[in-house]
């Protein structure tokens, strides 16, 4: 369980992305010790433009974030026999928290059956569901702070 807070040196980003026939197109967001969060997508199908956005959380959802990554126990895990970045792109996670740091790369992942035929299904499966939890809370955070208007007296 995480303590009150989180330690100066916590620090979770994620990036997936790919070079292809529209550029750099990605989706990458982190969370800093201070509550700050920042998300940025780079879609350029269509002509889209990047998407840009900060705001800052409270100390409990920092807990909740870090609660989330350890219950995960990626830090038991490894990368070395998950996939590699192809030309389909990659995908990044970068953890810093209780003075150690968990690096881990792989290649874009479809579905679950490309996790079930990695060389290591339980490791890649710790990372998806890891991936998904954390982007399912970044959106729900994002869609509520840029959505919600602020009530004034």
């Amino acid at each position: 369980m995480a303590e009150k807070g989180c330690s100066k040196d916590f620090y979770v980003r994620y990036y997936s992305g790919h070079y292809g026939r529209f550029g750099h197109e990605f989706l990458e967001f982190d969370f800093h010790h201070d509550g700050l969060a920042r998300y940025a997508n780079n879609s350029n199908y269509r002509n889209d433009s990047l998407i840009r956005k900060e705001m800052f959380v409270s100390p409990l959802v920092l807990q909740e974030v870090q609660r989330i990554i350890e219950e995960s126990e990626i830090a038991n895990e490894s990368d070395k026999l998950w996939p590699p970045k192809n030309k389909d792109g990659k995908q990044e996670l970068e953890i810093v928290m209780n003075g150690k740091s968990y690096m881990f790369e792989t290649c874009k992942i479809g579905s679950l059956a490309d996790v079930q035929n990695s060389e290591d299904p339980e490791g890649l499966r710790v990372f998806y569901y890891l991936v998904q939890d954390l982007k399912a809370l970044l959106f729900s955070l994002t869609s509520l702070h840029f959505k919600l208007k602020p009530v004034r007296n």
